[in-house]
């Protein structure tokens, strides 16, 4: 059960276009990986490299140490879900995950498990294509849990659900890790992976911004900031400023204050006898986090690489 997915390397051009840079990560078991990156910065094409969709110009992509196209039985060994819409609309949702298990030796009472397990047994003998998008996404999930594998790809798992089904699939990510598979998570929803990843891989025009913990990776991101309370914020805020800090105001008497510890602003404040009734740490979500890492990669700099302990 303990396999990882890991990228060595990993360049791909198309044309002029350079969608990854050398990239290399590794996909621990026992937790979800949350993958994240602006449009555009490699994601999609690292996934389908990894599914040997795809074949890198330079580098490699393992499944358990091997490439997915030397896998025996792929369905095994990997699961994926990138594109719900990827089916027979006129095929029954049952016969579409049999044609699916015949083809991967997989066992008829398979389908029926996985069918149960995402909530669409009711309407196993519905055809795909009246299906709606949260319920062709449950059936691509379906579909990948079908070899009971110990690595798990979903792109986009939450899109189309609503807020049953997204509370749903976060539990089920979260069980999948506590098995001890690899759970690797695409998604633009950083609210959603801040909720159920342990781990996040970042990165930004093909290249490799962030592999850090969650913990980490908002710990850094709250380095230096805290938020200041005070009836006198125009003054203060002049005060800090002169100092060299970044004051912005929060709420009427709320203040963030950026690029000073907290010792240094309290004794600013001391000295010029302002008065403050609260120092707060600020705490960073992933989403600030994840916005501070891709500004630049946005603006086409060169990243900085953020490695992290894990949690």
């Amino acid at each position: 059960m303990q396999t990882s997915i890991e990228a060595r390397g990993l360049s791909k051009r198309y044309g002029r276009t350079v969608a990854l840079d050398g990239l290399s990560f590794t996909v621990q078991p026992g937790q979800v990986t949350g993958f994240l990156g602006p449009n555009g910065a490699g994601k999609s094409t690292t996934m389908r490299i990894v599914l040997g969709l795809d074949f890198p110009d330079e580098g490699q992509a393992l499944i358990g140490g091997q490439p997915y196209r030397s896998l025996r039985t792929p369905l095994r060994a990997v699961g994926a879900l990138l594109d719900s819409g990827a089916l027979h609309p006129r095929r029954r949702a049952r016969s579409h995950l049999l044609w699916i298990a015949r083809s991967n030796g997989l066992p008829r009472r398979r389908v029926d498990e996985v069918l149960a397990l995402v909530g669409l047994a009711s309407v196993a003998r519905r055809r795909a294509g009246g299906f709606s998008l949260g319920m062709k996404q449950r059936l691509g999930i379906a579909a990948a849990l079908l070899g009971d594998p110990p690595v798990l790809m979903f792109d986009e798992p939450v899109n189309g659900l609503d807020p049953e089904g997204i509370q749903w699939i976060r539990a089920l990510l979260r069980s999948l890790a506590a098995e001890g598979r690899a759970v690797f998570v695409s998604s633009h929803l950083m609210s959603e992976l801040e909720g159920i990843a342990d781990h996040v891989i970042v990165i930004g025009r093909g290249r490799l911004l962030a592999d850090a913990s969650v913990r980490s990776l908002r710990a850094a991101a709250s380095k230096n900031r805290i938020g200041l309370r005070t009836t006198q914020r125009s003054a203060v805020m002049t005060v800090l400023a002169n100092a060299g800090a970044t004051v912005a105001a929060t709420d009427d008497d709320l203040l963030s204050v950026e690029g000073l510890p907290a010792e240094r602003v309290v004794e600013l404040l001391a000295e010029a006898r302002l008065p403050f009734t609260e120092v707060l740490p600020h705490h960073a979500s992933l989403e600030e986090a994840y916005m501070e890492l891709t500004r630049d990669a946005s603006e086409f700099n060169a990243p900085v690489v953020l490695r992290g302990e894990e949690a």
